[in-house]
């Protein structure tokens, strides 16, 4: 596993621990309101984790996970990160992606692992900061 894999690894369980915390508290709030598991355990968590990503990457190009374990998002050109960007591989990344990296785990990093085949769809890559 590549150094900066393991940057993304840590960077992802931040963010995951952050997303469960904030979901954990939204679910007390809205228990009365909402009655439906089926909410609580899919709708809520995916939209809370993708709600936090989207707002933290489009600031600056980093989560809490990101800027922790000393790594950014950034365009393979160098600009700022579009909405459609951010979204395309978040999408990507819950649902297909997980797919390739079971069907191939050797090539799924790439050669040094800045770019994961969702960020290569989203036009993006990951560097060491």
């Amino acid at each position: 596993m590549q150094a900066i894999t393991k940057k993304r690894l840590k960077a992802y369980l931040i963010d995951l621990t952050v997303s469960t915390t904030v979901t954990l508290a939204t679910e007390s709030l809205l228990k009365k309101k909402i009655k439906s598991p089926v909410f609580f355990n899919l709708v809520n968590p995916t939209l809370i984790m993708w709600s936090l990503e989207y707002a933290q990457l489009k600031c600056g190009g980093q989560t809490l996970g990101h800027r922790t374990a000393g790594v950014k998002l950034e365009r393979i050109d160098g600009g700022d990160l579009t909405g459609s960007q951010i979204i395309k591989r978040m999408a990507y990344r819950d649902t297909v992606g997980t797919f390739g990296y079971w069907k191939n785990r050797e090539q799924f990093e790439g050669k040094d692992g800045s770019q994961f085949p969702y960020d290569h769809s989203a036009g993006v890559k990951m560097k060491e900061v």
